[in-house]
C-alpha cells in the first residue's frame, strides 16, 4: 500500500520555525520526486517546493524562497521541509507528493493526508 504520512505541522509564532516530514512507503521512493503543496481556506492551491528523485535539484515558488528548504533522505524514504522565518500568511494544511518534478498538483500520483501549520501574529 502507498503511503506519504506527514508530520511536524502545528502552531507557531510570527517568525517561528518548523520543520514538516514527509515520510514514504510502498513504492520506489527513489524514482520520484517529491514535492509540497499548501491549501488555505478559501485560496487556490499552492505549490511550494519540489526535489528531483535522485540528482537533488530544487525548485522553490517565490512566496517560500530564502525561508523554506526541502531536502530528501533516500535512505530513510524521507523528504523534509525547513520553514524558517514563518509569517500568518503561511497558514495553511501542507501536504507532500510524490510524481514528476513539477509544481503542478496534475503532475504527482501519491499525496499524503496533510498536517497543519498555524502561524499566529
Amino acid at each position: 500500500e502507498v503511503q506519504l504520512v506527514e508530520s511536524g505541522g502545528g502552531l507557531v509564532q510570527a517568525g517561528g520555525s518548523l520543520r514538516l516530514s514527509c515520510a514514504a512507503s510502498g513504492f520506489t521512493f527513489d524514482d520520484y520526486a517529491i514535492g509540497w503543496f499548501r491549501q488555505a481556506p478559501g485560496k487556490e492551491w499552492e505549490g511550494l517546493s519540489c526535489i528531483s528523485s535522485s540528482d537533488g535539484i530544487t525548485y522553490y515558488t517565490d512566496s517560500v524562497k530564502g525561508r523554506f528548504a526541502i531536502s530528501r533522505d533516500n535512505a530513510r524514504n524521507t523528504v523534509y521541509l525547513q520553514m524558517n522565518s514563518l509569517k500568518p500568511d503561511d497558514t495553511a494544511i501542507y501536504y507532500c507528493a510524490a510524481g514528476l518534478y513539477s509544481n503542478s498538483t496534475n503532475a504527482y500520483n501519491y499525496w499524503g493526508q496533510g498536517t497543519q501549520v498555524t502561524v499566529s501574529s
